[in-house]
């Protein structure tokens, strides 16, 4: 924080990730409007395309605010053709860099379906689950499992012959995000739509894997010190049909890194789509917020994606900060945002591509941001 205000690091990224996030900034505007900003924004260059043209996935001056500002927000990253020596995408550093520099540990998705928005099933757009039944949080391990560098190629001959992926659970790594998970679940103020309990449901493959096991173990010994939070488990294939069948039951969802990041974007079908995920990389001192849905390079340029998973990453990074400061200059604006994205959609006006309709990118945010000011201060 400086002179009072929070600073906020903006990477824009590639492919769509400028125009959502210019969508993002534009709402961020309208709720500062009326009075002094408690939050100043600065934009960065990088990613896959700024490495083609420089050879650097981001500058020098960008690193160094993503280390000192209170809360990052990023738009997207990845394009083709831009891919470092080693394999990995040009703009990595964003992502899988940040996670491991800055130790957030807790990768934590909502995934509330609001009014008004649809679902594409089988090619369709219809209702599938009502709204009231489908508010959850993923919370997934973020920095260990299969992501982990304990990995390698075997070559001979200039031919590999093995591959192969170490997975780690750790102790640390498990004990804190399910910490955070029942923590999480302490502090919704509401517990499942099926029946109001708050409960954290622990998914891992233990009937099989040595390291979900131990995630489980895990899990029981933090479980002692929350008496009032009920314990619950799942198998990770049984979960994924019981998530789709009966998303009710759920109310805070704890998961390794791998199975977590396979079951959040299925749960990501829940809330209308990936238009609608946002995902916020929460550790102890530092958090960096996105939307999910990648850079979508294809799109790009055509002002027709989603915007809304960006403003709900706003949201999520406002009432963070705010949260975490105890500070009702960022959780005010934060239950603003959310009730103007609710009245928006319920309208059913700013329907993008993705919902059937053809609202442009721009077009949804000039509504949002209309809505914001419409909010009383």
């Amino acid at each position: 924080m400086k002179d009072g205000a929070y600073e906020i690091a903006v990477f824009p990224g590639d492919g769509t990730g400028p125009e959502v996030m210019r969508e993002g900034l534009k709402v961020l505007d309208a709720l500062a409007e009326g009075g002094p900003a408690p939050w100043t924004v600065s934009e960065y260059a990088g990613g896959g395309q700024y490495f083609l043209r420089t050879g650097r996935e981001w500058d020098a001056e960008g690193e160094a605010a993503a280390r000192r500002a209170d809360a990052i927000l990023l738009g997207a990253v990845g394009w083709p053709g831009a891919t470092l020596p080693n394999g990995d995408i040009a703009g990595r550093a964003l992502v899988l860099g940040l996670r491991e520099s800055l130790d957030l540990f807790a990768n934590v998705r909502p995934c509330r379906l609001y009014p008004g928005v649809k679902h594409r099933i089988s090619g369709e757009y219809r209702e599938v689950w009502s709204p009231k039944n489908v508010d959850m949080v993923i919370v997934r391990e973020n920095t260990e499992d299969l992501y982990t560098p304990a990995r390698g190629r075997l070559r001979r001959a200039d031919e590999t012959e093995v591959a192969v992926d170490t997975r780690i659970i750790t102790r640390k790594g498990a004990e804190r995000v399910i910490r955070y998970a029942f923590e999480l679940a302490r502090a919704r103020s509401r517990g499942a739509p099926e029946d109001g309990v708050r409960r954290v449901t622990c998914v891992d493959k233990a009937n099989v894997m040595e390291g979900c096991r131990f995630f489980r173990e895990t899990y029981d010994r933090v479980a002692k010190e929350y008496p009032e939070i009920e314990r619950d488990y799942a198998y990770v294939d049984a979960f994924t049909q019981w998530l789709v069948r009966n998303p009710e039951r759920f109310n805070v969802v704890v998961a390794t890194n791998m199975m977590g990041d396979i079951i959040t974007d299925l749960a990501a079908v829940l809330q209308g789509g990936m238009g609608f995920a946002s995902g916020g990389n929460i550790g102890a001192e530092h958090a960096m917020f996105e939307p999910v849905h990648g850079s979508a390079p294809k799109y790009a340029g055509k002002n027709q994606v989603n915007p809304f998973a960006t403003f709900l990453a706003v949201e999520q990074m406002l009432r963070w900060l705010g949260d975490r400061h105890g500070d009702r200059r960022l959780t005010e604006p934060a239950d603003r945002l959310e009730r103007a994205v609710a009245r928006v959609l319920a309208d059913g006006r700013a329907q993008t591509y993705d919902q059937g309709g053809t609202m442009t990118t721009s077009g949804a945010g000039d509504l949002l941001a209309a809505a914001v000011r419409g909010e009383a201060r």
